[in-house]
């Protein structure tokens, strides 16, 4: 076999340039975001842009949706190959949508917290038995989150009025009109309100809700079958991200405000409570997914109680680097 001089000058290219090199031809990975106003998801910008999904032979084209719903519906058309969403939508993979969980993206919710009016009645969870509380909408991860709460201190899950608000504005006038008691919101939001004078961190949810997985890793089962080992190299870049995330706090709290734009400030309070729940692994919680069976058929995403290999497919995590 004749070697040419181009081939030789590649060849001694590829050595120079060492096991980097092989990278230099990447394949193409659609990412779709829930929501784009979420800490750990904005660890898909993060590792975008630190180059560590470019070292695993990955071109990441994120995209940001509004909500789980409408990322498993995309993940139904085929639109995106990998999405971040949330544990309770572990469930839409017993409903026949092609994708399921892979690997356990973050632990209790310790980022989902209650707020209370700074200067207002409550001062306890306990101030809250019988009280009207606001949730985004009936059926969401809010929802669910405040009658386990309510479930947790013995007043069964209608022990806390729980009441559909939508946005976080609108229930921050509810809650100064005295219509509600307070609300469930990000850990984030909450700390806006905090930072404005107007609210008070009552509690976050990581005691009720000990075991759980606040956020999932799904993978389309077409790229399952015909490309495991680049779903392999996304979830090892996935968590490569994640440990650079939490060993650089600085410049991760800075990166992730610009992403999520948001005060530095209210992202620094938060950093703890949200990498306090990350995983660095992927590894499943048996007693997570067990909770999580449960409550897809409390907040009425499925009608059944599913069996766990419904809910996600072992084999891709933990992850080891």
């Amino acid at each position: 076999m004749k070697i040419t001089r181009r081939a030789a000058i590649a060849g001694a290219a590829a050595i120079a340039l060492g096991p980097h090199a092989a990278f230099a031809s990447t394949q193409k990975l659609r990412i779709g975001k829930s929501i784009g106003s979420s800490f750990p998801f904005s660890g898909a910008d993060y590792g975008k842009a630190k180059g560590f999904f470019a070292e695993a032979g990955i071109d990441a084209e994120i995209s940001v949706f509004r909500g789980d719903g409408q990322m498993q519906q995309a993940l139904a058309a085929s639109a995106i190959d990998i999405g971040l969403g949330s544990g309770p939508g572990m469930g839409y993979a017993a409903k026949g949508v092609p994708g399921i969980a892979v690997a356990a993206m973050a632990s209790e919710p310790r980022n989902m917290s209650l707020v209370v009016l700074k200067n207002g009645p409550i001062k306890s969870i306990d101030d809250l038995k019988g009280k009207r509380v606001g949730v985004t909408t009936a059926g969401s991860l809010t929802d669910w989150l405040t009658r386990q709460l309510a479930a947790s201190k013995g007043w069964g899950p209608t022990g806390i009025d729980v009441t559909p608000m939508g946005e976080m504005r609108t229930r921050l006038a509810a809650m100064k009109s005295g219509e509600l008691a307070g609300s469930v919101n990000s850990i984030q939001e909450t700390f806006n309100l905090v930072e404005a004078g107007e609210g008070r961190l009552l509690a976050t949810f990581g005691d009720a809700v000990p075991h759980f997985h606040t956020h999932v890793i799904f993978a389309h089962r077409k790229l399952i079958a015909d490309k495991p080992d680049l779903l392999r190299a996304f979830l090892r870049a996935w968590f490569k991200t994640a440990a650079y995330m939490r060993d650089n706090r600085a410049e991760t709290v800075k990166f992730i405000a610009q992403t999520m734009k948001l005060p530095l400030s209210v992202i620094e309070a938060s950093y703890d409570f949200e990498m306090g729940m990350m995983s660095f692994d992927g590894a499943f919680d048996p007693k997570a997914v067990e909770i999580i069976r449960h409550s897809l058929k409390d907040l009425g995403i499925l009608e059944r109680l599913p069996e766990a290999r419904e809910l996600f497919l072992p084999g891709f995590a933990p992850v080891k680097l």
